[in-house]
C-alpha cells in the first residue's frame, strides 16, 4: 500500500513539474500580491496580442490573446471579423456552451454607433451594412489553446484568451469592469 501511495505521489509531482514547463512563455503572468477587493480595468492591445489587467496599485496580470482579424483597425460593420477599438465595460458574465467563461462587452456604444453612421454617410461602408453586436472576451475551446500560442485569429471580432487562463480572469473580473481595446 505504501508503495502505491509513493508511486501515486511521485506521479502527481511529475505531472505538476511537467505542466509548469509546458505552460511556456505565452502564458499569463500575474502579480501575486493582489487582494481581490479592489476594482480592475482592462487594456487590450491588438498589436501586441495582449490583455493587461490593472488595479489601483498598477499592473496586475497579462494574458496572451487573439482576435478575429489580423487587421488591428476598428470594426467597421457586422461580419468583418474585426475587433472594435474603444472604451467598453463588462455587462454580463456567463458560461458559453462552446468556450466556457465569457465576459460580454457593451458594444456597440454610443461612440461606435456615431462612427458607424459617419462611415455610412461617407460611403466607406455600404448603406445596408449593420453594426453588429455580441462582442466579448472569451476563452478558446479547451483543445484549441494553440490558436493563442500561434497568433491564429479565429473569432468573429471577439477577444479570445486560452481556455485554461480564462478561468482565472473570469474569477476576479466583475460586471462593470472597464475595458479599453486599442489597435
Amino acid at each position: 500500500m505504501k508503495a502505491r501511495f509513493s508511486v501515486l505521489l511521485s506521479s502527481i509531482l511529475l505531472l505538476i513539474i511537467s505542466y509548469s514547463f509546458y505552460v511556456g512563455h505565452r502564458s499569463a503572468t500575474i502579480r501575486s500580491t493582489k487582494s481581490l477587493d479592489s476594482s480592475f480595468y482592462i487594456i487590450v492591445d491588438k498589436s501586441d496580442f495582449e490583455l493587461r489587467v490593472y488595479d489601483a496599485e498598477g499592473w496586475y496580470a497579462t494574458y496572451p490573446v487573439v482576435f478575429g482579424s489580423k487587421d488591428p483597425g476598428d470594426k467597421m460593420r457586422e461580419g468583418d471579423k474585426k475587433t472594435p477599438n474603444g472604451s467598453f465595460k463588462v455587462i454580463l458574465k456567463k458560461i458559453h456552451k462552446q468556450w466556457g467563461q465569457e465576459l460580454l462587452l457593451d458594444y456597440p456604444t454610443e461612440e461606435n454607433v456615431k462612427l458607424f453612421k459617419e462611415r455610412k454617410a461617407k460611403g466607406i461602408i455600404p448603406s445596408n451594412a449593420k453594426i453588429g453586436a455580441g462582442i466579448a472576451i472569451h476563452a478558446t475551446r479547451p483543445q484549441e489553446e494553440w490558436t493563442v500560442d500561434n497568433f491564429y485569429n479565429w473569432t468573429d471580432g471577439c477577444v479570445s484568451v486560452k481556455y485554461s487562463e480564462m478561468k482565472d480572469l473570469f474569477s476576479y473580473v466583475t460586471v462593470g469592469t472597464k475595458v479599453t481595446i486599442q489597435p
